[in-house]
């Protein structure tokens, strides 16, 4: 009988795309993928390991996982990603209900780990991070209109508040052949919205070609058939270029949305992270996007009570967001990860203190996101179908302004039976703090 096998993936979507990967070689070895936890011979919990609160929803999810040994089937409960990677064998040691822990560089030997902890003789295996197959086949996990596609993996960034080197190691990119092929394969199956991620997309293709490849990579996507939306995320302010914002604002299928994750905007701190820029510098790049991209949905995320943030460099920061009115935003108080650079800083900001900031941002963000809502009030979007809602009798889905999971959605009535995956127009009539409200334009 096949090994029935579950899977509880975590963190971001690159995380997902490892995921994606572990499910299709255990498939393809005859195993069965299974939704229903209390049936699973084995589960993969897949960790996300970045800040303190993600390593805490990991431990958590371990630990319902477990349940399943007294309750359901399970015989082997396996813990990857991200925090298998940074912590080993520490895992084993302090939540003894893990079998076998798996760092990155052993995901290609997952077929034969999962059959060895199902019949008791499992052991932790890692590798070199950079035996990660950035390659592999995938079995998606996004609904099939949807699909995340890695460039690259690893970070060379080396901003002193992240683990993500220490993890994942060098940044390394995919090749545009490998990449192209993956796309085509992926549109060819029914996608219709491709979501570029890496640590750094920006980034894609320096240390294969010496250069950015971005621009080149977004205008052959678009040459594939099938694919309606091409959107990015992740990348870094420094490598947003003229030839970047060209190609987006000359290619139709790649939408007017950018994720500049920028963290502050204080160069004393942006330096201390390890960043470049200042509030002027990252204002006058903010401003050239809006000009070379009319309507550009811009979304970012901060950090508040970095190590030595003053009340009067938060001020800066609050004032920066109110002034930019960012279309997306999300905030994080400052979260000291181990071995990172600027957990040994001195002025490490009182826990308190950090997370009032963080609200206090995320409060004036709330205000921005409502009134840049009513301003949408009267016009019509161009929506991806994604689900209707049995208990509000209406459908739901997402515009170009909204990536999945992160960003908003757009609740709508319709005479008529909708198909789920399809693009429509819809009127907007009204808001719902960061969601829209309207009704099918026909």
């Amino acid at each position: 009988m096949a090994i029935k096998v579950g899977m509880v993936s975590l963190g971001c979507p690159k995380n997902q795309v490892d995921a994606e990967q572990l499910l299709a070689a255990l498939s393809a070895a005859g195993m069965e993928i299974t939704p229903v936890e209390a049936e699973a011979d084995a589960i993969l919990v897949n960790t996300c390991g970045f800040i303190e609160d993600a390593k805490a929803e990991a431990i958590e999810n371990i630990l319902e996982a477990a349940v399943y040994k007294k309750t359901g089937k399970l015989k082997a409960l396996i813990v990857t990603g991200c925090m298998a990677e940074r912590y080993r064998d520490d895992i084993t040691a302090e939540i003894p209900e893990v079998d076998v822990v798996v760092g990155l560089g052993a995901n290609d030997k997952i077929v034969s780990i999962v059959e060895e902890a199902v019949g008791g003789k499992g052991e932790n295996a890692y590798g070199p991070k950079e035996s990660l197959d950035l390659d592999a086949p995938r079995m998606l996990t996004t609904p099939p209109y949807t699909a995340y596609l890695k460039l690259a993996d690893g970070c060379d960034n080396r901003c002193t508040y992240c683990a993500i080197p220490m993890i994942r190691g060098r940044f390394r990119s995919r090749t545009l052949e490998k990449v192209l092929e993956e796309a085509a394969g992926l549109a060819a199956a029914g996608v219709k919205e491709l979501i570029l991620v890496a640590q750094d997309t920006t980034r894609y293709g320096e240390d294969l070609y010496g250069e950015p490849a971005l621009p080149k990579l977004l205008g052959e996507l678009c040459k594939i058939p099938g694919l309606h939306w091409i959107r990015m995320l992740y990348t870094y302010p420094d490598r947003i270029t003229d030839e970047l914002l060209e190609v987006m604002a000359a290619e139709e299928k790649v939408l007017p949305y950018l994720d500049i994750p920028l963290q502050h905007c204080n160069g004393e701190i942006l330096r201390r992270m390890n960043r470049t820029g200042d509030r002027e510098s990252l204002s006058a790049l903010l401003d050239k996007i809006r000009r070379k991209l009319p309507g550009v949905t811009l979304r970012t995320t901060l950090i508040t009570g970095f190590p030595g943030e003053t009340e009067e460099q938060f001020e800066e920061l609050a004032g920066f967001v109110q002034e930019q009115r960012f279309d997306r935003l999300g905030c994080f108080a400052y979260s000291a990860e181990e071995d990172t650079p600027a957990a040994a800083f001195p002025g490490q900001v009182e826990e308190q203190v950090k997370r009032d900031r963080m609200e206090l941002i995320m409060n004036d963000q709330l205000t921005v996101a409502n009134q840049k809502n009513q301003e949408k009030i009267g016009r019509t979007l161009e929506v991806l179908i994604e689900g209707y809602d049995d208990y509000i009798k209406c459908y739901f889905g997402r515009s170009a302004a909204d990536a999945p999971e992160v960003d908003g959605k757009v609740f709508f009535l319709s005479p008529r039976p909708l198909v789920i995956g399809e693009f429509v127009k819809v009127r907007i009539n009204d808001t719902l703090e960061y969601d829209l409200l309207g009704e099918l334009a026909e």
